[in-house]
C-alpha cells in the first residue's frame, strides 16, 4: 500500500497527471475539429508538459540544494531528463510551420521560471515572468489554449477558421477556470506581490468568477458555424461538474482537491467524448 501511495505521489509531483490533462485536451481538440487524432503531436504535448512543468517548478530546488538532492527529486530530474529526449523525438516528427510555434511555447516557459527582469520592479527576487503581479494564471492559459488547439491546427494545415478561433478562447477561459481552486488553495502562501484573485477580491468573488467564466465558456459553443449536439450536452455536464469544484474549493482543501481531481477534468472530459459524443 506505501509502494502504491509513493507511486500516485510520483504521478502527481513528476507532472504526468498535468500531462495527461494536456494531452486530453489536445484529443478533444481533434474530436471536435474532426481533424484525424496525429499522435505525434498528442505524444509531443504531453512530453513537453512534463518537462515544461518539472523545469518551472524544480529549477530553483535543483540549482541551490543539487549537492543535497532528495531521492524523489532525484528521480524526477532522471523522469524529466528522459521525457525531454522523447520530446524532441517526436518533435522532430512535426511539421517546420509547427516548430515556430512550439519554440514561441519554449521561449514563454524559459521566461516563465528564468530571471531576466530588473529586481525589484516587477517582482520578487526571481524576476521571471511567474513573479509579476496577476500575470501567472494567464501565461498558463495562453500556453495551454496554443498547445491543444493551435499546435493541432497547424501540424494537421487546417485552415484558421472562426470555429478555431472560438475554440481557442474557450480553452483559454476553461484553464483560467482550472486554475483558480489552485489559486485559492495557494492562499496562504502566495506573495502579495502576486496579486491574484483571490488575494486582490477574496475567494467569494473569485468563485463567482470562475462561474461567470464557465457560462461563457459554455455560451461561446453556441456561436460555431459547425455544432454536435452530444458534445454540447458532454460540455455542459463538464461545466456543471467543474462549477461543483469551483464553489467548494478553500484555502484547506483535502491534499489531492486541486492537483489530482480538478486537474483530471480535461481527462474526464475527453473520456465522455470518446464513449457519448459521437453516438
Amino acid at each position: 500500500m506505501r509502494m502504491l501511495k509513493q507511486l500516485f505521489d510520483f504521478y502527481i509531483n513528476a507532472s504526468i497527471h498535468v500531462a495527461s490533462s494536456v494531452l486530453a485536451l489536445t484529443w478533444v481538440s481533434f474530436i471536435r475539429l474532426e481533424i484525424p487524432c496525429d499522435f505525434s503531436v498528442l505524444l509531443f504535448n504531453f512530453f513537453a508538459t512534463i518537462t515544461g512543468y518539472n523545469f518551472v517548478k524544480y529549477f530553483g530546488l535543483a540549482k541551490f540544494h543539487h549537492r543535497s538532492l532528495t531521492n524523489w527529486l532525484k528521480a524526477v530530474q532522471l523522469f524529466s531528463f528522459i521525457c525531454f529526449f522523447a520530446l524532441v523525438y517526436f518533435a522532430f516528427k512535426l511539421e517546420a510551420v509547427t516548430w515556430c510555434y512550439i519554440l514561441v511555447l519554449a521561449t514563454i516557459t524559459f521566461l516563465y521560471a528564468i530571471p531576466f527582469l530588473p529586481r525589484n520592479i516587477f517582482v520578487d527576487s526571481k524576476q521571471n515572468l511567474r513573479e509579476i503581479g496577476g500575470l501567472k494564471i494567464y501565461i498558463i492559459a495562453l500556453v495551454w489554449s496554443v498547445a491543444t488547439v493551435l499546435l493541432p491546427v497547424v501540424e494537421n494545415g487546417v485552415l484558421f477558421s472562426a470555429d478555431v478561433f472560438i475554440m481557442m478562447l474557450q480553452r483559454f477561459v476553461f484553464v483560467l477556470v482550472l486554475m483558480l481552486p489552485f489559486e485559492i488553495r495557494d492562499l496562504s502562501y502566495d506573495s502579495l506581490k502576486l496579486s491574484t484573485l483571490p488575494q486582490k477580491i477574496g475567494i467569494y468573488k473569485t468563485k463567482a468568477i470562475g462561474v461567470c467564466l464557465l457560462g461563457m465558456f459554455l455560451f461561446l459553443e453556441f456561436f460555431k458555424d459547425t455544432m454536435n449536439y452530444n458534445a454540447v450536452f458532454i460540455l455542459a455536464v463538464v461545466v456543471f461538474i467543474t462549477m461543483l469544484f469551483i464553489v467548494f474549493s478553500k484555502e484547506n482543501q483535502r491534499k489531492y482537491y486541486s492537483s489530482f481531481w480538478v486537474e483530471g477534468l480535461p481527462i474526464l472530459w475527453l473520456a465522455l467524448l470518446l464513449l457519448y459524443g459521437t453516438a
